[in-house]
C-alpha cells in the first residue's frame, strides 16, 4: 500500500518486497473450469462441496507447497499428522479471512498463534488411479486415522438437482461463503484445468495492473476514489466498488496486480459491476 499518486499518464515502475517463501518447482495440479448460470450438467453425478477462501495447498508426502510453489512454513505438529502420500488441501481460517490466512504463510513462521486457528481441509488424492468416487473413499479412510483436530475432509453432497445445487449456492453465500466446487464422481485426477472439476459462483473474477489512482470526493475527499487498472489484454477502466477506506487511504502501489469481481462484459467488453476483491499476489 502507499500514499496516492494521482495519475493519467504513462506507467510508473515500483519495487516489491522479497518473497519471504522458498520457491520449489510448482506442483502439477488439477484446476476447475467455471459453471455459468445457464450452463447444463448432469447435476446428480456431481459431488459438491463449499468453495473455500484459503491457499490451495499440495502436501507432497513431505513438505507443503503452495499451488506456484512456494513452502509454506507450517507447525511441525500439523505436518508430522499427515500421512507420506499427495495430499490437495485448502489452508483455511474461516469464511473471508483469505488475507489473514495469505498472510500467516507468507510471515513463514510456525510459532505464530493465528496457526492455532487454521484448519488443513483436505479435498484430492491426487496419486490415486480411480475416479474421484474411488479417491473420496481412500480419503476418508486415510484422513479418519489422523489424529490431529486441525486436519479434516472436506463435507462433500452428492445427488442434487440443478435447483438444490442454485439454493445450495445462494446459502453459501448469504453466509459470507465464496461459491460450491463439483468433481465428477468418474472423474479420474489429472494434471491440467478440466470440466470434471467446476467451481461455481455465480460470477466471474481475474486480476489486473493497478497503473494509476483516480481522486476521490465528497467523504472520500484527499483519497482515492477509484484504481485505474489496466488487463494483461491491455483493457483499461477504473475500479472503486469494494475498497474499503482504509484501501482508498492507502491503496494498492502502482505495479501491483489484483482481483476484481465481474458479472459479465458489457457490448464494449468491459467487465460490468467490477469490484475490488483484494491485492493478487501470485506466490499464494
Amino acid at each position: 500500500m502507499t500514499t496516492p499518486l494521482f495519475w493519467s499518464g504513462a506507467a510508473l515502475l515500483c519495487l516489491t518486497a522479497p518473497s519471504v517463501i522458498a520457491a520449489a518447482q510448482a506442483p502439477a495440479i488439477m484446476s476447475a473450469e467455471r459453471l455459468q448460470s445457464d450452463q447444463t450438467i448432469d447435476s446428480p453425478a456431481y459431488f459438491i462441496s463449499e468453495k473455500l477462501d484459503g491457499v490451495r495447498t499440495r502436501w507432497t508426502g513431505t513438505e507443503m507447497l503452495t499451488r506456484s510453489g512456494f513452502r509454506i512454513t507450517a507447525p511441525a505438529t500439523l505436518l508430522s499428522a499427515l500421512p507420506p502420500v499427495p495430499l490437495d488441501a485448502e489452508l483455511w481460517l474461516g469464511r473471508a479471512r483469505f488475507s489473514e490466512m495469505s498472510g500467516l504463510i507468507q510471515r513463514a513462521d510456525p510459532q505464530d498463534p493465528l496457526w492455532q486457528q487454521a484448519q488443513l481441509k483436505i479435498f484430492d488424492l491426487p496419486a490415486h488411479p480411480g475416479g474421484f468416487n474411488e479417491r473420496l473413499t481412500a480419503l476418508t479412510e486415510l484422513i479418519g486415522a489422523v489424529d490431529n483436530p486441525q486436519i479434516s475432509l472436506v463435507e462433500q453432497k452428492r445427488g442434487l438437482s440443478r435447483a438444490e445445487i442454485d439454493e445450495l449456492l445462494e446459502q453459501t453465500r448469504r453466509v459470507g461463503g465464496e461459491g460450491l466446487m463439483l468433481h465428477h464422481f468418474a472423474g479420474h485426477y489429472v494434471n491440467a484445468r478440466t470440466n470434471l472439476l467446476l467451481k461455481y459462483r455465480g460470477y466471474d473474477d481475474a486480476e489486473a495492473e493497478v497503473v494509476g489512482y483516480t481522486r476521490g470526493q465528497g467523504k472520500y475527499e484527499g483519497m482515492t476514489g477509484a484504481l485505474i487498472v489496466e488487463t494483461r489484454e491491455g483493457l483499461r477502466f477504473r475500479l472503486g466498488s469494494g475498497l474499503s477506506d482504509e484501501e482508498r487511504a492507502s491503496p494498492p502501489d502502482i505495479g501491483s496486480w489484483v482481483t476484481y469481481r465481474f458479472n459479465g462484459l458489457t457490448s464494449g467488453g468491459v467487465p460490468r459491476f467490477a469490484r475490488f476483491v483484494r491485492i493478487y499476489n501470485p506466490e499464494i
